[in-house]
């Protein structure tokens, strides 16, 4: 099966060719690649894109930093989709990488696609501008690349829907990326890669953005990167915008985590979800 589009004839190299334009992206390392993908898997991998609406045992947020939908690990990837999604982790990919991104810790993928896979957001749907949570959830792994697949045939510019990447003093978002069919954006995420779709979609009623999202691991990093402790999502107000985001609560799960080793975390996990039950 052809996953990547015909006229990269070496994925490695493409990456090597990359690294100067991605670590010079602004307002942190990026870059976005058009066409990356053959156009007939990805085309199938648009058109099988389930209404996650309409699904069991997905993730709905709904509050004022995020209004979107995600899939929980692979279980509703169609057939094309696992077999796209499991390239992605896949040696030629993390070669790719490595390579674009110039890290020089061994990357790693996530089988388990935590907080990653398939994403939707409806009409009225947004994720403010954040940084990512920096460890995983299981292995404890430290997040480094974030790689997102955009699924949006005949996207037009008045949907809105754009991927935004701001400066540190979130006084400017410096990038929009519009996600059209067969775009992939990606970028080094560290505790300062402000990031997000933060104005409301305004699709019509019958759309919605989809993408595909991978995310990658390294055991270590640059201390550079990170602010000071292990964190989830911050949400950053952007300036000039009152009360732009909520401080979301800080959970007993969150303590634990930054606690206790990660053997002794996941096994307070089933405690506490045997307790719930």
């Amino acid at each position: 099966m052809n996953y990547i589009n015909h006229s990269i004839k070496d994925l490695r190299q493409l990456g090597i060719d990359k690294h100067e334009e991605y670590i010079n992206g602004s307002p942190f390392p990026n870059i976005v690649i058009d066409n990356f993908f053959d156009e007939g898997l990805l085309d199938k991998v648009a058109d099988e894109f389930p209404d996650l609406s309409k699904q069991k045992d997905i993730k709905v947020y709904d509050n004022q930093n995020e209004k979107k939908l995600e899939a929980k690990g692979e279980k509703h990837f169609s057939e094309t989709g696992r077999l796209l999604a499991h390239y992605l982790n896949s040696q030629p990919v993390l070669e790719f990488l490595q390579e674009l991104t110039g890290i020089k810790e061994t990357l790693m993928p996530d089988p388990y696609f935590n907080g990653g896979g398939y994403h939707e957001i409806k009409p009225g749907g947004l994720l403010k501008v954040h940084a990512d949570f920096n460890k995983h959830e299981f292995t404890r792994l430290d997040r480094r690349i974030n790689l997102l697949v955009y699924l949006n045939k005949d996207w037009e510019e008045s949907f809105g829907g754009h991927f935004e990447l701001w400066n540190r003093d979130m006084t400017k978002s410096v990038k929009k990326v519009l996600p059209v069919f067969n775009r992939i954006a990606i970028f080094s995420t560290t505790d300062f890669s402000y990031h997000g779709h933060p104005d409301a979609l305004t699709c019509p009623p019958d759309r919605s953005r989809k993408s595909l999202a991978l995310y990658y691991y390294t055991n270590g990093r640059p201390k550079s990167e990170i602010s000071d402790k292990v964190h989830a999502t911050l949400f950053k107000d952007r300036a000039g915008l009152k009360d732009d985001t909520i401080k979301e609560p800080v959970t007993l799960k969150d303590v634990i985590r930054d606690l206790v080793p990660p053997i002794l975390f996941k096994a307070a996990k089933r405690i506490l979800k045997k307790g719930q039950d």
